[in-house]
């Protein structure tokens, strides 16, 4: 292809109309004060798109515009330059075509980055023009650490040999070229790209397996000589103010990484194994901002409904599922609906998850015997309006809490049951009166996290027999089964044929009926009304519906079923 001429940006997107004569002034002297680029200021004052300049630009140039978010580029292909080549030109190489490398470009008039891209690619190329935004989103997903990782991880087992010098790693605590340390420094950097909650480093009889969870199922990253998880663990001890000389009795804490500009909260926790201490860390991003409650994908019934109830002035509402079910993300929406000047609202959390302004949030720390429940107490004695609780643990703190609930306060709480119905009954069976549980609790959330089919490589899906077997079992005919979908895999979504998740929730409102039925002293009344209300809006129907709509698998819906109905 013939090297692309200088465009001005500005007088192109004037041409085309996309942009006024006073706006491209105004970004001009804009960008003479803050130095950045015509394009940046021009799309951070929403007077262009950079879908749009990226679409001017292509047709002026006469060059294809590709739309990165369904385009399966090739990782093979696109390592053909580095990382921080393609960061540092805004390239990616997308496939080889017609004995050509197609390059998707950002910027395809920027002469030097396409002179230098022909220098080290050493072939003819075929411009394309993406957008800066997929194309950098696009580099974090290809540009995996993998290799790098399990270079390190290398590195640091030759430097140990067969044996480990705790002292002289403990007196090198400050040293960031070390290998453990870059090792680590990698890992977590690799973490973070791949949106992944939690990082497991598990010595097993003859390696080391670190492996990612990412969208709620467990990936293997790397695997490497087992010898190197002593000075891992070491090092996380070290960081986190754990006891380095106690290997032999589970540990917790945490400690802040600076992560890609990015300040990281991490929740570690150390356990012996057979073959080592297994270490696990979750990952929570301090900068990262929590969903709306009308982003969580709730039904608009239901989410007009629960708006209503958690503007009342008293009474519990709890929102129930397994552990990282995104229970905590739905009271905070909640909590961020209410959050206004005229309310005092204390949060009682084991960690502090979010961050919200206006808001006394309570760190709960059992070292030092600042449990739930005493927080609880202390919290009530300081005038406020909603309390959220992070976990009903234990009978006292449920107590203290429902009590509150009943006395003018609104708690919002979360706790570990199957579905909506039996959560009261888990409550009874902690040893808290029916008449406080049914009295005080005003509506009960249950949710589960359904993986989201990947959109890059989503195509049709004929049921397996399996599948089939399941859906006749649960008597769901071919009427309801929409169109089902499935992702074969690609770059997109790391080869899982998923990318992201979404809620599916149900909702039980404690009417005066229900309130009665959950008074008898016969649970089963309760238990036929509950499920009654529900009929047609439980959890199953509603995965279904999202099956339905084509967002998710008949996989993904059978996994949940089987945890309702275990």
């Amino acid at each position: 292809m013939a090297r692309p001429e200088k465009i001005r940006l500005g007088d192109l997107l004037v041409q085309q109309k996309l942009l006024s004569q006073e706006q491209l002034a105004f970004a001009l002297e804009e960008q003479k004060r803050g130095g950045r680029k015509l394009g940046r200021v021009l799309v951070d004052n929403a007077f262009v798109s950079e879908e749009q300049i990226s679409e001017a630009l292509g047709k002026q140039l006469n060059i294809p515009h590709i739309n990165l978010k369904y385009y399966n580029a090739s990782l093979e292909v696109a390592r053909r330059l580095s990382e921080s080549q393609a960061r540092r030109f805004r390239a990616l190489v997308l496939e080889e075509r017609n004995g050509a490398l197609l390059v998707g470009m950002a910027d395809p008039t920027d002469l030097f980055a396409f002179d230098e891209s022909s220098r080290i690619l050493k072939r003819d190329i075929a411009l394309a023009v993406v957008t800066e935004g997929q194309l950098l989103e696009t580099i974090d997903r290809i540009y995996r650490r993998t290799e790098e990782i399990t270079g390190l991880a290398r590195e640091l087992s030759e430097d140990l040999g067969d044996t480990v010098d705790f002292g002289a790693l403990g007196d090198a605590v400050g040293l960031e070229e070390a290998p453990v340390v870059k090792l680590l420094q990698t890992v977590f950097n690799d973490a973070t790209q791949a949106r992944a909650s939690d990082i497991h480093i598990e010595p097993q009889e003859t390696r080391l397996q670190i492996r990612f969870r990412i969208d709620g199922v467990l990936h293997l990253q790397t695997e490497s000589d087992r010898k190197i998880a002593p000075s891992l663990a070491l090092r996380l001890k070290l960081m986190s103010g754990l006891d380095i000389s106690e290997k032999r009795l589970p540990q917790d804490g945490r400690f802040n990484v600076k992560v890609r500009d990015q300040v990281v909260d991490v929740r570690i926790s150390t356990m012996p194994t057979q073959h080592g201490e297994s270490v696990v860390m979750r990952l929570l991003n301090q900068g990262a901002s929590f969903l709306a409650l009308d982003k969580l994908g709730m039904p608009p019934d239901m989410l007009a409904h629960f708006r209503e109830i958690i503007r009342r002035s008293s009474g519990m509402v709890l929102v129930t599922g397994p552990t990282g079910s995104g229970k905590t993300t739905t009271l905070y929406a909640g909590l961020a609906e209410i959050n206004t000047v005229d309310q005092k609202i204390i949060t009682v959390e084991d960690p502090v998850e979010y961050r919200l302004p206006g808001i006394s949030q309570v760190q709960v720390n059992e070292k030092i015997e600042l449990t739930f429940a005493r927080v609880l107490r202390s919290a009530l004695r300081q005038d406020p309006d909603v309390i959220l609780v992070g976990e009903m643990r234990d009978a006292e703190t449920a107590q203290i809490g429902l009590r509150a609930a009943m006395t003018g306060h609104l708690v919002f709480s979360t706790l570990h049951t199957r579905d909506a119905a039996s959560t009261l009954f888990r409550l009874v069976d902690m040893g808290i009166p029916k008449y406080l549980v049914a009295s005080s609790v005003q509506v009960v959330l249950a949710q589960r996290l359904l993986r989201r089919v990947c959109e890059s490589c989503s195509e049709p899906h004929l049921p397996t027999p399996q599948e089939t077997e399941w859906l006749e079992h649960e008597n769901i005919g071919r009427e309801r089964w929409g169109t089902l979908l499935h992702g074969r895999g690609c770059s997109h979504c790391n080869g899982t044929g998923y990318s992201g998740r979404l809620g599916v929730y149900e909702m039980l409102e404690m009417t005066q009926p229900l309130v009665e039925a959950a008074a008898h002293h016969d649970s089963s009344h309760f238990m036929q009304a509950a499920r009654g209300i529900m009929a047609g809006k439980n959890l199953l129907d509603r995965a279904l519906e999202q099956m339905r709509m084509g967002r998710t698998t008949v996989a993904e819906v059978m996994r949940i079923s089987s945890q309702v109905e275990d």
